[in-house]
Formats: structure tokens, C-alpha cells, sequence
């Protein structure tokens, strides 16, 4: 639990800066939104640009792919080096060292002059931002638990999911006045501003005698602890392939809605805003209104099914059973898709997390590393069959959606975490 403050027989009260972090409330609230937003915002302002890359670079849909699979590869890899490292030196350091690597990484990729590079400079890019995932994770570990851990969870959602709102439109923009090459230095400047913020108002929340002495070994004897917990490593599945879904739409949904029906990437961005705006309209439904009054198992359990039939639906309309459906369809399936992760995500974070307190960062790693591994997984398998089709899409997302179902009920048990309560 949080550490306290303390009266003293001197004078005032003194606070702890983990108490301190806490009243500064909205402050911490604004820079752990950032920090998550950071990876939407590298991959999402990155996506309307996709097909020009492929001309650009003179290169296949399926390899310009791969360098949101770098990316995202990179982030998953990266936490597992970071989580343990600020368990063992605070939070502060291991953050700042990975904000100023994100930023030249950033500015190289504008660079690049071939699609391999490119691909390079996305995982070294992935690998820096990996410490702004886990890092706020820990942070509200640190500052948190319980139900006001997945309410403050539901309210960073509402921050980080402004990023993909905002930035496949703004990608959009740059693309009218500057090539694929501009987003990248646009991320170069945002990664700077949110370095600087960082740096003067996020103070450490992890004290010394909270940290991990022990190097590798026991960063690693922890995480299979971890693991050994047969809930947590059920609800890490569960979110993680839940968020391989969400991915297989991020990858595939700039050929399916430009290329395949034939919308500029104006309208893409607009379409893509929409359903982020499902997504954090829902996790605020779900901080707001249902968390503290239905327990986390059951609204994970509606976020999850909702998932699974709308992925079905999808399966159902891109298979052509019914004719060409054409994109209103298609989008709204995308939507109620995009909007149930709402309930989703931010309450298996939350579960896992609560079974830990020593090592926040280890589990905060654990979690980020599987979602971005699946996902990473599951982002080449969409384009599998060409860009003239979006059945590879919806049927990914369906075996992720029963997949998620499968690990939640099979490995959580959450019927028998009910009658205990």
C-alpha cells in the first residue's frame, strides 16, 4: 500500500512523495496520460500515411506492416528490461533515459531511406517508448489500489484515448501539407515536450527502501512468481489478446476503409476518431458509473462478450454471406469492437495489478509484454490474403475474442472469486 505521512512533534505534517504525488492529483493524472498516449500517438498519427510508404518505399502492404510490428515489438520487449529496472532504481531515472532514446530514434525514422531501416529505427523507437507503458503502470501501483486503482485506470483511458482520436487526424493534416516523412518529426517534437514534462513534474514514487536490490536474477525469479500465479497470468492473457483484437484493427483498418472502399485518408482519420471516442466514452462508463457498484469480474466478462460478437458479426459481413455490405456497416461493427474495450482493458490491468505490491513494475512489464507481443502476432496475419480483403482482419479478431474469453473463465474462475467475496 501507499506510504502515509507522519506527524512530527516539531511541527507540520510531512509527506512522503508518494503522498505528495497523490494530492498533486491532476497534475500526475495529466503526465501518466501523456506517457500512455505516447504509443498510440507513435502508431496512430503514423497510419493514414501507410499506403504512401508502401509507394514511397517501393515496397509491398505487407512489409510497410512490419514496421508497426517492429514497433510494437520493440515496446513489448522493452518493458521487460524497464519494469524491473525502475523496481530497482526508482521510477525517475530508467523513464527519463528511455524518453531522450525515443526522441533521436523518432528523428532517424524520418530519415530513413529504405523500408529496412525504417523497420530498425520503429523497434529502437518501440524499445525507448516501452518506458512510458510500464512506468505509469507502476506509478499507479505505487499511488493505488483496489476499486481506486481501476477508477484512476478508467481515467487515464480517457487521456490516452484523446491519442487516437487525435492523431490519425492530425496525421491526416500532415499529409496534406508534407510527406509520411513529417509525422515522424512531429513525434521527434512531442516526444521533447513530454521529456521536459517529465523531468519537472513527475516526482519519484517509488521510495528506496520500497526497491529491489537484486539484479537480473531476481528480476527474473520474480516475474516467474508471477506467472506461477495461475489468475494473474489469466487475466495478463485475457488482456493481452483482447488487445491483439484492437490491434488487428489498428493494423488493417487504413487498406481496409482507404483501399478496399475507397475513402480518403480524411475520412479513415474521421472513422478512427469515432470509435476511439466509443473506447473512452465507455471506459468512463466504466470508471464513472460501474466500478465500486458491479464487480470488476462482471464487466470484464460483458467487455470481453461484447468483443466476441461483434467479431462474429464482422466474420459474418466481410465473408460476403450477405452480399458487399459496403463501409457503414463495417464501421459500425468496428465500433461497438473498439468501444467494449472500454471495459475491457483498463479492469484486467487493474485485476492483475491488485495481486501484486512489491513488484509493480516486474508486473506492470509482464503485462505490457504479452499485449504487445500477441499483438504483434497478430498484426501480419491481417494482411495475410492481399489488400482486397478484410476477412483476414475480423477472423483474427474473432480467435482473439474467444481466445480472451477462454483464458478469463478457464484460468481467472471468476465465479469462485465471487462466492469467496
Amino acid at each position: 500500500m501507499p506510504e502515509s505521512g507522519r506527524t512530527t512533534a516539531q511541527g507540520p505534517l510531512v509527506t512522503t512523495p508518494v503522498v505528495a504525488a497523490r494530492r498533486a492529483g491532476l497534475l500526475v493524472t495529466l503526465v501518466l496520460g501523456g506517457l500512455t498516449a505516447l504509443p498510440p500517438l507513435s502508431m496512430d498519427m503514423y497510419l493514414p500515411a501507410l499506403p504512401e510508404v508502401t509507394q514511397s518505399l517501393r515496397s509491398p502492404a505487407a512489409t510497410v506492416q512490419l514496421t508497426l510490428t517492429g514497433c510494437l515489438a520493440g515496446m513489448a520487449l522493452g518493458q521487460l528490461v524497464v519494469g524491473p529496472m525502475s523496481d530497482k532504481w526508482g521510477r525517475r531515472r530508467p523513464l527519463l533515459v528511455g524518453m531522450v532514446v525515443y526522441v533521436a530514434a523518432t528523428a532517424v525514422c524520418a530519415l530513413a531511406p529504405t523500408v529496412e531501416l525504417l523497420i530498425a529505427f520503429r523497434l529502437l523507437q518501440g524499445l525507448a517508448g516501452a518506458a512510458g507503458i510500464v512506468i505509469a503502470r507502476a506509478v499507479v501501483r505505487d499511488l493505488y489500489d483496489g476499486v481506486e486503482m481501476a477508477r484512476f485506470f478508467s481515467t487515464l483511458m480517457l487521456i490516452s484515448g484523446a491519442a487516437p482520436i487525435v492523431a490519425p487526424l492530425i496525421g491526416g493534416q500532415i499529409l496534406r501539407v508534407t510527406d509520411w516523412r513529417g509525422v515522424f518529426h512531429v513525434l521527434a517534437v512531442i516526444g521533447v515536450l513530454l521529456t521536459v514534462v517529465v523531468w519537472r513534474f513527475l516526482d519519484e514514487t517509488l521510495p528506496p527502501e520500497r526497491r529491489h536490490a537484486g539484479g537480473v536474477g531476481e528480476a527474473l525469479r520474480t516475474m516467474r512468481g508471477l506467472l506461477a500465479d495461475r489468475v494473474f497470468t489469466g487475466y495478463m492473457l485475457a488482456g493481452g489478446l483482447a488487445f491483439a483484437a484492437l490491434f488487428a484493427y489498428i493494423s488493417a483498418s487504413p487498406f481496409v476503409v482507404q483501399e478496399i472502399y475507397g475513402a480518403s485518408p480524411q475520412t479513415f482519420s474521421l472513422l478512427f476518431g469515432l470509435n476511439s471516442i466509443g473506447l473512452v466514452a465507455v471506459g468512463q462508463i466504466n470508471g464513472k458509473l460501474l466500478v465500486g457498484r458491479v464487480s470488476l469480474d462482471k464487466t470484464l466478462g460483458l467487455g470481453l462478450g461484447v468483443i466476441l460478437l461483434a467479431a462474429v458479426a464482422l466474420v459474418v459481413m466481410t465473408s460476403g454471406v450477405f452480399g458487399d455490405p459496403g463501409l457503414v456497416p463495417i464501421a459500425a461493427g468496428l465500433f461497438v469492437l473498439m468501444s467494449a474495450m472500454g471495459l475491457a482493458l483498463p479492469n484486467t490491468n487493474a485485476q492483475a495489478l491488485m495481486r501484486t505490491t512489491n513488484a509493480a513494475g516486474s508486473a506492470a512489464a509482464l503485462l505490457g509484454t504479452s499485449s504487445f507481443l500477441i499483438g504483434a502476432v497478430a498484426s501480419p496475419l491481417v494482411g495475410i490474403a492481399g489488400e482486397a480483403t478484410a476477412v483476414p482482419m475480423a477472423v483474427t479478431q474473432l480467435v482473439c475474442a474467444v481466445a480472451a474469453l477462454a483464458c478469463f473463465l478457464g484460468m481467472c474462475r471468476p465465479w469462485r472469486a465471487s462466492r469467496a467475496a
